[in-house]
């Protein structure tokens, strides 16, 4: 068996590499910023709101387009610019749905005049006080933090509510400073 020589670049096949190269490189650009921008979100938690099912400092992972083809259902952890400051980035989560009534009493979350409170086991703490009644808008979203007792939420905005397109992601995991799915 003969061993074949290897050929010594020519200026063309050389000049073919590196633009094949450069292609994959501004693809994969391309890509990068599609995802990054229009896909998926990257955050990190300033507060401690949401203690205990996100701590300060954590840094979480959000889809952008989770509600693209669904609506989004009370309980889950979103991102949203703060409606009286939108240059804020908030997390909260969804409690109240469009055309809802959301009525807190001794602590305790009713829905649309429910004799039952709503069932909410990642509370760190029994939430105090008594707020609402809070119609929801068509439309729109009641949030609050899961840690009730310093979550400034939509009890306290000025503007209550957050509009479903202000709705930047849907957050779905932590992966720092340790990594889990949130729910």
């Amino acid at each position: 068996m003969e061993k074949k020589e290897k050929e010594p670049w020519t200026k063309q096949a050389l000049i073919k590499e590196i633009l094949s190269w450069v292609i994959i490189f501004i693809v994969a650009c391309i890509v990068g910023h599609v995802l990054n921008h229009h896909v998926v979100m990257k955050a990190q938690v300033p507060s401690g709101s949401m203690k205990n099912t996100i701590m300060e400092g954590d840094r979480l992972f959000g889809i952008k387009i989770a509600y693209l083809f669904s609506e989004p259902e009370r309980g889950d952890i979103v991102t949203f610019p703060f409606p009286d400051n939108e240059e804020e980035l908030y997390v909260k989560r969804i409690i109240g749905l469009p055309g809802e009534t959301i009525e807190i009493i001794d602590g305790k979350v009713y829905i649309n005049d429910s004799t039952e409170p709503l069932e909410e086991p990642y509370l760190p703490e029994e939430m105090l006080g008594s707020y609402g009644p809070y119609e929801v808008p068509e439309g729109c979203y009641f949030m609050m933090g899961d840690n009730r007792n310093i979550s400034k939420d939509s009890r306290d905005w000025e503007n209550k509510f957050v509009e479903k397109d202000k709705i930047e992601a849907k957050v779905v995991l932590r992966y720092a400073p340790k990594f889990s799915i949130l729910k």
